[in-house]
């Protein structure tokens, strides 16, 4: 497969207001029979889109659940049929146990994993390489990739399906007719971290009410990592003035909060602050940047409760034009201040007519909020109009949640990284001959493990190419 070369970089970052780490897989003595016997478990697939000369390798584990042995064991790959749309896609990724008929069938045992024993309560590692020509591949598509373990058991000795982990395969021999663009957004936000509260002193020094934010600015912490992921991919930087504001305020002396709430004392951030600050300068040079309302207020919120509070929506407009001055002033880039992004791009009438009172016309919405009503059968452009000069960005909701739940674990994130890729594929499969905007928008504050795995399917994508 021809990988596009453009998406050796590209997109925002992830999905969710904070990392969620996943319910703990429920091994429940009940669900440990036929083909649940035995967890299997894919923690690296690569290359995540091959071509026909490459050789696929799969890794993971399985574990026997059962209270008895298993004898004879092997771990085998198999392929199953090509998805038929994108909900197809979400159908098998949650669908469980082995299903003859719709997994496909094992590929030449030579290239299987032989366990022999797997007693009760035992893991085993595994890893298969196959030649992707031994795949026997078709069409361009998406296909269903299964790792099954076979074996027997006490009371049923002869070879069988014990367990069975599903993911996906995106291929294509060729390149696309017409590639849709990904359009990644890129957030940079942080909770408020100054108190309204100022030292006494004649510089009136800005009291903080604790300085984690150093750490996150910090080598290694979240928005060191943001900048330095994000300063070499086609992005577009979505910013809080607010963040800005106030790492600048660190630059200088500031206090902290004591934990009691009684007394303060002097801030250490300086070095780190100044160092982040210095980077996304650099970063931001050339990239388009969207300034938020100073301090992201919620609009939703506002449309819903704050529309008969005095002056709450003349705070809006004023939060629109300080945004911009911030940005301008701090980082030496004109933003735009068009935009509006309501929490997850939830959106209904109320919401934008607030969001478009400080003078956004653009408002980025979520797919699962705006739907289209047109009876297409394919995923259409991003932009939408929405009436009054207004236009609806909308992003496409399976993409930009793509990545929730815990990405540290390899097994979350070697199949969020799959489903992303068979996405991707599905959308330019669904109408080959039109080239779309698709805007992949993850929210809120992404933990560093969500985006370093945001950053390998752009390096392998076959159907789609980024765009600003």
């Amino acid at each position: 497969m021809r990988r596009t070369a453009a998406l050796l970089a590209a997109a925002p970052m992830l999905a969710g207001l904070a990392q969620i780490p996943a319910a703990p897989a429920a091994h429940a003595e009940s669900k440990a029979t036929g083909s649940r016997s035995v967890d299997v478990s894919i923690t690296s697939l690569t290359p995540t889109a091959p071509k026909k000369s490459d050789t696929l390798t799969v890794s993971g584990t399985v574990t026997n659940d059962t209270k008895g042995t298993v004898s004879g064991a092997r771990v085998g790959l198999r392929v199953g049929p090509t998805m038929n749309g994108r909900s197809a896609i979400d159908t098998t990724a949650h669908r469980t146990g082995y299903t003859e008929g719709l997994d496909g069938t094992e590929i030449d045992r030579k290239y299987a994993k032989k366990i022999g024993k797997l007693p009760a309560g035992t893991s085993r590692d595994f890893s298969l390489s196959i030649p992707v020509d031994q795949l026997h591949l078709g069409e361009n598509g998406v296909y269903q990739l299964g790792v099954s373990l076979t074996g027997g058991t006490s009371h049923q000795p002869w070879p069988q399906v014990l367990g069975i982990e599903r993911t996906f395969l995106p291929w294509q021999s060729g390149p696309s007719q017409k590639k849709s663009q990904l359009t990644y957004l890129w957030p940079l936000i942080s909770a408020t971290h100054v108190t309204a509260r100022t030292d006494n002193d004649e510089d009136r020094t800005p009291i903080f009410r604790d300085d984690r934010l150093a750490k996150e600015l910090a080598p290694g912490g979240r928005l060191q990592q943001m900048v330095a992921l994000g300063k070499n991919l086609p992005i577009t930087w979505v910013i809080d003035p607010d963040l800005l504001a106030t790492v600048d305020a660190m630059t200088k002396n500031y206090e902290v909060q004591n934990p009691s709430g009684k007394g303060t004392r002097a801030g250490h951030g300086q070095t780190v602050a100044k160092q982040w600050l210095d980077a996304l300068q650099k970063a931001v040079e050339g990239k388009q940047v969207v300034a938020l309302p100073f301090a992201d207020p919620d609009l939703a919120s506002l449309a819903h409760r704050g529309k008969n509070v005095t002056g709450a929506l003349s705070h809006l407009q004023g939060a629109t034009e300080l945004a911009s001055t911030t940005v301008e002033t701090i980082l030496g880039v004109r933003p735009r201040t068009d935009f509006a992004w309501p929490v997850e791009g939830a959106v209904d009438s109320s919401i934008v007519d607030v969001a478009t009172s400080a003078g956004a016309h653009n408002v980025i919405a979520r797919s699962d909020s705006l739907r289209e009503t047109g009876g297409l059968s394919y995923t259409p452009t991003a932009a939408r109009q929405i009436g009054g000069g207004n236009t609806a960005v909308v992003s496409d909701a399976r993409l930009s949640t793509a990545f929730t739940g815990d990405m540290s674990k390899a097994e979350n994130s070697t199949l969020a990284i799959q489903r992303f890729l068979a996405q991707s594929q599905m959308i330019n499969l669904q109408a080959p001959d039109k080239q779309r905007s698709i805007v992949v928008a993850p929210s809120g504050r992404p933990p560093p493990a969500r985006r370093r795995r945001w950053r390998r399917p752009w390096r392998g994508s076959p159907g789609s190419g980024p765009s600003h």
